[in-house]
């Protein structure tokens, strides 16, 4: 049976099947605001299923709805075992679209930004994410994460990670300081995303892949999906998060919905099984 638990910085121990927060305040960029009362709600049962490892950020806002706010009025005092992880990096556009990108000297505030709206001491988990939109790879990263590390060393954050990078931006970060996880586009089928994600499993560095469920014009492939999902009385979706768990132990999923109903259906693909015969069908 599938390892369930991952050791996040080799002191954490989360569930492999977490939470996005980055649906909470709105489904999509350009749509409406959602409810916050409805994101509490969705936030108190994902604890009570088990989800012990909640993905958030800053920028995760639209209008006065934000996903720590949401965070910090549901979980707190937030229970022993939960970890909390954020993203530092980008700035929002004029549009409220995160295109910009914050320099070495403005993490701290972000950071410090983070605290405050959690209400926090210390992050469990702080990811640079770079890039803005674009692809992972082409620039340097090394001032802006020693920049992350230095308040690491002064107790503000725990573990670092990396969001959007490719594996010479790795390579860059870890000659400044450990890094727990890796937030990163996945395709089994991609030779860059399968190499990075065989690097991070031989370092004990979590691998956890964004859009997993569809999103960022990647829409998944429900033909391939759909067959082994009747087969065994299980959704699309649950099918798809069942086979990322099962590509790799260093995978962590973080699934992110506005909805109860969703949230029911993505915390109990954890318990799909898939066999061999149902991975090599759904990996040609």
């Amino acid at each position: 049976m599938p390892t369930t638990t991952f050791s996040l910085g080799g002191d954490l121990t989360v569930n492999r099947l977490g939470f996005g927060a980055m649906r909470l305040p709105v489904k999509t960029l350009d749509g409406p605001v959602r409810d916050p009362a409805t994101g509490i709600a969705v936030l108190r049962r994902a604890v009570e299923l088990g989800v012990n490892h909640i993905d958030t950020a800053g920028f995760y806002a639209k209008g006065e709805v934000r996903a720590n706010d949401l965070i910090r009025t549901a979980l707190t005092p937030y229970r022993d075992d939960l970890v909390i992880a954020t993203k530092v990096g980008p700035l929002l556009g004029p549009t409220g679209v995160p295109t910009e990108q914050a320099p070495p000297e403005r993490l701290r505030g972000l950071v410090e930004a983070d605290l405050d709206a959690l209400g926090l001491d210390r992050l469990d988990l702080v990811y640079l994410r770079v890039g803005a939109l674009n692809a992972p790879g082409g620039e340097s990263i090394a001032e802006r994460f020693a920049a992350l590390a230095e308040l690491r060393a002064e107790g503000l954050i725990r573990h670092l990670g990396l969001s959007n990078v490719d594996s010479a931006q790795l390579a860059e970060a870890r000659a400044i300081a450990p890094v727990a996880a890796v937030q990163n586009p996945y395709a089994e089928d991609d030779a860059d995303d399968a190499a990075l994600l065989a690097e991070c499993e031989a370092a004990g560095i979590a691998y956890v892949p964004f859009f997993l469920l569809g999103g960022g014009g990647n829409p998944l492939d429900t033909a391939r999906l759909g067959k082994v999902a009747e087969r065994l009385g299980a959704t699309v979706a649950q099918v798809q998060l069942a086979s990322l768990l099962a590509a790799s132990p260093a995978i962590l999923a973080i699934p992110g919905t506005g909805s109860l109903d969703h949230l029911e259906e993505n915390v109990a693909a954890g318990d799909l099984r898939l066999t061999d015969d149902d991975l090599a069908e759904l990996r040609g």
